[in-house]
């Protein structure tokens, strides 16, 4: 069985949901196209996903072409949810990224493009809505190649360009050259005209490699060019690999409810095979079932390759590994970079809104979910803010206000900090030794933790494997380091752990997650913090008679621009501008712009903040004071 996990990703409004629907309708998946205006699409099964007219959680749907089953996953194109699609680009074989003809390659097409060189997943680009009035060609192409990458393969010219009758006619006339960039016999062939060289073979080859990314022209809605790009999914992007037979690994890409109330997760396979009461270290696997025409079917088992549907992991997380970790876990997109108060309009539903924001945060964990004397959530926008809301009242019954979104910050270690607890000293009521050590990493590198103790000082009896002991060492320091100094995320740094030791049988996992928190920010404590606040990149399009008042306002904004580029009657203007400002931009700018202004803007970096650090109340029973956390985790006063 050959197996292609495809992701379909966009910049909104691209038109990825309706080239999902042509996908399967020309598979026979479904007898009709569905609309996204109408709300009628395949996809988009959520009541809110089908009002606004927008994918919301990824979807999962399969259909076979030329002998292979592509399972596709149709992921949402807002930055609002860009979460969503970074699951989901975890598990990809290959992509197609869908680009606008008329609106061309937008704010987040960058982003996602760079995730998928970065990650190095094989992508195809489809040109859609070829049909649109305004719609590109050649200055389209040189507008991918400016902004997304030079490593273009044409596989096609469109015609009727911007009319009903618009079409896609396949022509490898352009691919020899672009091909031989990377490849010496395509080189001398294109060189000296010689004959034999198969094309399709260096094609798939080079695809597969990230080194080229072949380019089609269509219209999801009319079907056009829609063939050819079948053609490429099936010849052109590599399948599935995975060895069934070897260790299991897997990762929970997207969990979800049932009528009452059962977790289901979502897992790509990479190896092993994974069978009905397979007893796991979420619960006990109960039922499984892989996509199969459109629908799930029934399955006893789901191998490497595969995407399965499993029941009965009670306490599965998205994100968490299944056997044998996966490297490359660290974060793709930036975290949220907002967060709300949630307040129920009902004092008495407090604790049916704390049940429902906890299931929320399972389907999303960058939502967030954080507990003192009020309940708050993390967001990345304020469209996601309307659909938690929206959520909360069809799908739970609870009515919430929202009070106004404030910004995230983040801490950056300053200094080396070093710490340790000993078995048996006075003061450690745990049965382990742990010494750890935190330093500053390169920025957007996230938490890294390494082990660097012998594996005669892991107990192995209770977490059977050096790398399964690395990864709960890993969880316990990531989950200590939500909360710094100052209380918010502590990022871009390393731990090492640099002593280890147990009293068998005593010693359990739960003393040394216990412990890791107590030496951590000691370690931590010594090194010191420095509060970050987040910064956005934008770009803004307004009309040339208003560039004067755009920049006023951009300059009281704190906005530092690096370019300007006057057009005809319009003026582009790029460069920073801290996030907690950019709200105030988008609602001031209708103002000065006479209603025609367009502002894209995404995270760019974090920067110190000037002035007195903001602080955020711990929810931790804080580590920082030994004694309360003690008192608070020991349940009993530290001796």
């Amino acid at each position: 069985m050959t197996v292609l996990n495809l992701g379909i990703v966009a910049h909104v409004d691209a038109g990825k949901t309706s080239l999902t629907e042509r996908l399967l309708f020309r598979a026979g998946v479904i007898d009709r196209i569905g609309s996204v205006d109408d709300g009628s699409t395949q996809t988009d099964s959520l009541a809110l996903e089908r009002q606004r007219g927008i994918t919301i959680k990824s979807a999962v749907a399969s259909f076979v072409v030329g002998g292979v089953t592509v399972n596709l996953i149709d992921t949402p194109g807002h930055p609002d949810f860009i979460a969503e699609v970074e699951r989901a680009l975890r598990v990809l074989d290959g992509a197609v990224l869908v680009v606008s003809a008329v609106e061309g390659v937008q704010a987040q097409t960058r982003v996602l493009m760079r995730t998928l060189r970065r990650l190095r997943v094989p992508t195809l680009i489809f040109v859609n809505k070829i049909d649109r009035r305004g719609a590109r060609h050649e200055d389209l192409l040189a507008d991918l190649a400016a902004k997304l990458t030079p490593a273009l393969a044409p596989m096609g010219r469109p015609t009727g360009l911007g009319t009903p009758a618009a079409g896609f006619e396949p022509d490898t006339g352009r691919l020899a050259e672009a091909l031989a960039e990377h490849d010496d016999d395509v080189m001398a062939a294109f060189v000296f005209d010689a004959p034999g060289v198969p094309l399709g073979a260096a094609l798939a080859r080079q695809t597969a490699g990230g080194l080229i990314h072949p380019v089609y022209f269509g219209s999801a809605v009319t079907g056009a060019g829609v063939d050819a790009l079948v053609e490429g999914l099936a010849t052109v992007l590599p399948a599935a690999g995975g060895d069934p037979d070897g260790p299991v690994s897997a990762t929970v890409f997207k969990v979800e409810r049932g009528p009452s109330g059962e977790k289901m997760a979502y897992v790509r396979m990479f190896s092993g095979t994974l069978r009905v009461r397979d007893r796991l270290a979420a619960g006990k696997v109960t039922a499984i079932s892989v996509p199969d025409g459109g629908t799930a079917a029934p399955a006893g088992e789901v191998v490497a390759g595969q995407i399965g549907k499993l029941w009965g992991l009670r306490t599965v997380r998205i994100g968490d590994s299944i056997g044998e970790p996966r490297p490359g876990a660290e974060q793709l997109f930036a975290p949220p970079t907002l967060e709300t108060v949630v307040v129920p309009r009902d004092p008495r539903d407090r604790p049916r809104l704390h049940a429902a924001l906890v299931q929320l945060a399972e389907q999303d964990p960058l939502i967030d979910l954080r507990q003192d004397h009020e309940l708050s959530v993390s967001l990345y926008g304020e469209v996601q803010k309307e659909v938690i809301e929206a959520t909360l009242a069809t799908e739970h019954g609870v009515l919430a206000d929202f009070r106004e979104s404030t910004t995230i910050y983040v801490e950056r270690v300053t200094g080396t900090g070093e710490a340790t607890e000993i078995l048996g000293a006075p003061d450690n009521p745990f049965v382990a030794t742990i010494g750890l050590r935190i330093e500053p990493a390169p920025p957007g590198s996230g938490v890294a933790f390494h082990l660097d103790v012998p594996v005669e000082a892991m107990p192995m009896y209770v977490y059977s494997s050096a790398s399964l002991f690395h990864a709960a060492m890993h969880d316990y320091v990531r989950s200590t380091l939500r909360q710094g100094l100052h209380g918010w995320d502590v990022t871009d740094c390393l731990v090492t752990m640099t002593q280890s030791g147990y009293s068998a049988p005593v010693s359990t996992a739960g003393d040394y997650r216990k412990l890791t928190p107590l030496v951590l920010m000691r370690a931590l404590h010594r090194a010191g913090t420095q509060v970050c606040e987040p910064v956005h990149r934008f770009h803004l399009e307004v009309p040339a008679d208003t560039s004067g008042a755009a920049l006023g306002l951009l300059s009281k904004l704190g906005a530092a621009p690096d370019t300007q580029h006057p057009h005809g009657d319009w003026h582009d203007v790029s460069g920073t501008i801290p996030a907690t400002r950019i709200h105030d931009l988008s609602r001031r700018l209708p103002g000065i712009s006479h209603g025609e202004g367009v502002l894209e803007y995404a995270f760019d970096h974090y920067r110190p903040v000037r002035g007195i650090p903001p602080t955020r109340p711990r929810t931790d029973h804080n580590p920082l004071d030994r004694k309360e956390y003690l008192l608070w985790v020991e349940r009993r006063v530290a001796l």
